[in-house]
């Protein structure tokens, strides 16, 4: 491959819109183990948080995704390749980033958590209104 083809496919990596319109991978090689990794993302995203126990499988799997993608974008910069290899790596890797952004704008916090704050800041706001109310002062007692 010619160094400027090598420079305009890494611009199209580069780019910020390049997940725009992109696929996830139905699979993908991670290591040498086959991820089937849109079906895993769909799985996630489908409930719009992370259930509690895939937190784990999530992490993993955002850790694995970005230490392919910084692999496979360092071999399409400087790995002996031809043109067509350095196209399938785009490929691959704008899909890597796309899996990426989905699985990085799932909140992680459960649901119930949630509510349990809420709830008790409501409480505790509501607290410290009836004690303002009644003229209670922690330090004093009653105030008049």
């Amino acid at each position: 491959m010619r160094e400027f083809e090598r420079k305009q496919l890494l611009e199209r990596v580069d780019r910020e819109a390049a997940t725009v319109g992109a696929s996830i991978p139905e699979t993908l090689d991670v290591q040498g183990e086959e991820l089937e990794l849109r079906e895993f993302v769909f799985e996630v995203k489908a409930v719009d948080r992370v259930p509690a126990d895939r937190r784990e499988d999530v992490e993993e799997a955002k850790k694995l995704l970005r230490r392919e993608r910084m692999e496979r974008r360092e071999r399409l910069e400087d790995g002996d390749i031809t043109r067509e290899e350095g196209e399938e790596l785009v490929d691959a890797i704008v899909g890597i980033d796309r899996a990426l952004n989905a699985l990085e704008s799932l909140g992680t916090t459960s649901l119930e958590a949630e509510i349990e704050a809420n709830e008790r800041a409501d409480k505790k706001r509501w607290f410290s209104f009836l004690k303002e109310a009644l003229g209670h002062d922690d330090e004093e007692g009653i105030r008049r």
